[in-house]
């Protein structure tokens, strides 16, 4: 627009999407994108722009005021946002994101002291902070220079507000626009005042991930991610957004700039040939990425002690591969193609043996338990775990005086020991499912019709499930050296202080209240009602056998899981001292950075090696936020058969559309709201009466169960913790899901089904 002054010297304020299109050099970073923008026909709020050589030319103050508030009514009614617009700001490298000042809601009379502040702001101390932080970045300017301009534009009547990403900036994932959202402006959001809510937007698929605050509805959040990703195509490549949505619903750009540190994208691939599985072995405990050191010292220690202890008990070994993918630890099974050296490449009892221990339970449960089963629980109780209890014991009180080779030693022998009593776990207590399995086939087949037939349709329609829940007389003890993840890098629950001088309960409870009876009576009603109706049939004796073996080894997998951790206190003091050891080395700042380190440099005289941890650390952190696959590589033809069994638990009961699939892990339903519990740091906010939502529980999580109305996780299978803990107190459980931690938001009011294995949302 001209100069209403008629004076052709004074210099121009020019108008936003005028022709040419404003450069940044005269009119700052902001201003020139949007003015790319408008005259490209994007909606972006009229204004004009203060120009630093407008600003200084001599013009007296009231003169000045009247040359704005001209400006601004050409740009239309206010009232009006006065922001910055610096030449070195909104850079792929350097973004000044919140470095200078912006008024909203100015009037025009206004107008002249709010363009006065922007540009003063110019000098701030955080600006040449930030300024020398970025000193070898190119903004095409001196980075030190103050050049910058002003930004004025018509407020929008903004009905939500917020920002939007095109590329998702935690996996870096190109087809994601992550869009964060508040009702009216957006100004609390930008500042973190408000959290407002978060939608994730891809190519036919929208949902809210976060809160509840109402400022989007699922049309209009596509319509912002539509328009962000316009943008992004305009000046190829990821941009960070700022819009508003007015009244009417169209989409308002208010600021575009570059993403700055998107990462390359992620991708799932499986690190070798076979099927790669998260949920397997040791997976189930590990909720999270794993950190360096125990993936690269505890897990090869682990499963070395591991294999030995089988190579001991059978005669063959059964190597299984581990990787880190994206951070997430995966393991590989053994191919059918490994099956023939597994059944005859050992001794003259490795055949025998390998049968009764791995098949037999697949189809005759009492069979295995004589053979073999049994006598490896009577090891484990009576030479295994009493040996381990000693070591852990012998250990305890030398570690914080022992050199940093005696603390590598103790982690090398309690690692080992618990290898050898995962030995233990896998083919005892990991018989459990395989049992199940048996006993779920008979179930189908003699007892279902009959018992969802007249008075008995509503235990035939709960499964057999029921006949697995209310085994114990009281819930199970609450131990300190419990985990939340097997990595040792988490606190156990005595450091938690949730079992304060070793006893149950921070009440001194054990058990939750009036819940476990419930499912003993329910338990104790079914299997009446099952022997009833097989009275009198060669069926009987079988169907106790199978009931028998099926509860005790159900009992006895959560017995072991909750001793496999006991070293599990001692290892963290270990990596304590010896953090604290190669911290007055110099080898690391901190002694937690020892989680962040890889084997090789726990040693004396080992290099600095901060550098490499604070970017092992970062990346972490990073991989948390993401949503890593259960499965990678190709199934093989029979599938998995942890979802074989579940399709065989699962009751007639058809999903009701938008539910959530997972595997029906204890019967009966419950209406809540969902609470996600990503680590104990959520403990405190678990609410009684709601839906227990996690990617995987562990032992430690045991005391949440006592009020959750049901429990549902990512991970885990028919015999996981969450699944046997859940049917002793009584309350329905769907495990398995993949990813309901990303698709259910807290305080989502939800349905689950464990009968069925499902969740069903519903609107509030």
């Amino acid at each position: 627009m001209g100069d209403d002054t008629g004076d052709d010297a004074v210099p121009e304020l020019p108008p936003l999407g005028g022709s040419p299109v404003l450069r940044r050099e005269q009119a700052g970073s902001k201003a020139a994108a949007l003015s790319a923008l408008r005259a490209a026909g994007f909606t972006v709020p009229p204004g004009f722009v203060v120009t630093q050589a407008a600003m200084l030319d001599g013009s007296g103050r009231e003169d000045w005021a009247v040359r704005l508030q001209a400006a601004a009514r050409n740009a239309g009614p206010g009232p009006y946002a006065v922001r910055s617009s610096a030449a070195a700001e909104d850079l792929p490298g350097a973004s000044y994101a919140g470095m200078y000042e912006s008024y909203l809601g100015v009037d025009a009379a206004g107008l002249a002291l709010a363009v006065d502040r922007c540009f003063e702001s110019a000098a701030a101390g955080r600006v040449r902070a930030y300024q020398d932080a970025h000193e070898n970045f190119d903004a095409g300017s001196t980075p030190g220079s103050s050049v910058m301009a002003v930004l004025v534009q018509q407020m929008v009547d903004a009905a939500a507000a917020g920002v939007a990403f095109t590329a998702n900036p935690l996996t870096g994932a190109r087809d994601e626009t992550v869009i964060a959202a508040v009702p009216g402006l957006g100004e609390s959001l930008v500042a973190g005042t408000e959290g407002g809510e978060d939608w994730v937007v891809r190519p036919g698929q929208v949902r809210r991930t976060r809160g509840s605050a109402g400022a989007l509805t699922a049309e209009s959040a596509t319509a912002v991610a539509a328009a962000a990703r316009n943008v992004a195509r305009h000046f190829g490549t990821p941009q960070d957004v700022e819009w508003a949505l007015d009244r009417n619903g169209h989409v308002h750009i208010l600021q575009a700039r570059p993403m700055t540190s998107v990462p390359e994208p992620v991708t799932w691939e499986p690190p070798g040939k076979g099927v790669w599985l998260r949920n397997f072995r040791m997976g189930e405990w590990l909720p999270e990425p794993v950190t360096p050191l125990f993936m690269d010292w505890l897990v090869p220690r682990i499963d070395k002690a591991y294999n030995e202890a089988v190579f001991r008990s059978s005669g063959i070994s059964v190597p299984m591969g581990t990787a880190v993918v994206n951070g997430w630890y995966y393991v590989a099974p053994p191919t059918p193609r490994a099956l023939p050296h597994l059944l005859f490449g050992g001794t003259r009892r490795s055949l025998p043996y390998f049968y009764n221990s791995v098949v037999r339970p697949m189809f005759d449960p009492p069979g295995a338990d004589r053979a073999v089963l049994r006598s490896l629980e009577l090891e484990w109780r009576t030479v295994h775990l009493p040996a381990y209890r000693k070591l852990v014991a012998r250990y305890s009180g030398a570690v914080e005086t022992a050199s940093l080779e005696e603390l590598t030693e103790m982690v090398e022998r309690v690692a080992g020991a618990a290898g050898a009593y995962l030995w233990f776990f896998a083919a005892a207590g990991g018989a459990a499912w395989k049992m199940e399995a048996v006993l779920a086939r008979f179930w189908h087949k003699h007892l279902a019709p009959a018992l969802k037939e007249g008075q008995q349709e509503t235990r035939g329609a709960e499964g057999y499930q029921v006949l697995l829940g209310g085994l114990m007389p009281k819930p199970p003890a609450r131990v300190p050296h419990a985990v939340y993840s097997l990595d040792w890098y988490h606190p156990t629950a005595g450091e938690e202080q949730q079992c304060p001088g070793g006893g149950d309960g921070a009440d001194g409870r054990n058990s939750a209240p009036h819940t476990a009876p419930t499912a003993m009576e329910r338990r104790q009603a079914a299997e009446a009602a099952c022997r009833q109706i097989l009275q009198g049939t060669g069926l009987l004796r079988r169907f106790d056998a199978l009931l028998a073996v099926a509860q005790h080894y159900a009992l006895l997998r959560e017995e072991q899981a909750r001793d496999f951790t006991l070293g599990w206190p001692l290892l963290r003091r270990c990596a304590a001292q010896i953090g604290t050891q190669l911290q007055e080395a110099g080898v690391i700042d901190r002694p937690d950075d020892v989680y962040f380190l890889a084997r090789a440099d726990v040693r004396t005289g080992a290099p600095r090696q901060q550098d490499e941890v604070s970017r092992r650390r970062a990346d972490w952190l990073r991989q948390r936020k993401l949503d890593a696959p259960l499965v990678l590589g190709k199934l093989p033809r029979f599938g998995n058969m942890f979802d074989r069994l579940a399709d065989a638990a699962r009751s007639t009961r058809n999903a009701a559309p938008g539910a959530l699939l997972g595997h029906p892990a204890s019967p009966g339903r419950a209406r809540g709201r969902v609470r996600i519990v990503d680590s104990p740091a959520d403990f405190s906010g678990f609410q009684p009466g709601e839906i227990l939502v996690a990617r995987a529980t562990a032992p430690a999580w045991t005391p949440l169960f006592e009020s959750a109305a049901a429990v549902v996780t990512d991970t885990g299978n028919l015999a996981a913790h969450a699944s046997l803990v859940a049917r002793e107190y009584g309350i329905p459980a769907v495990v398995g899901t993949g990813n309901a931690t990303q698709v259910l938001r807290t305080g989502q009011l939800v349905t689950v089904d464990g009968n069925a294995g499902t969740i069903e949302p519903h609107e509030d």
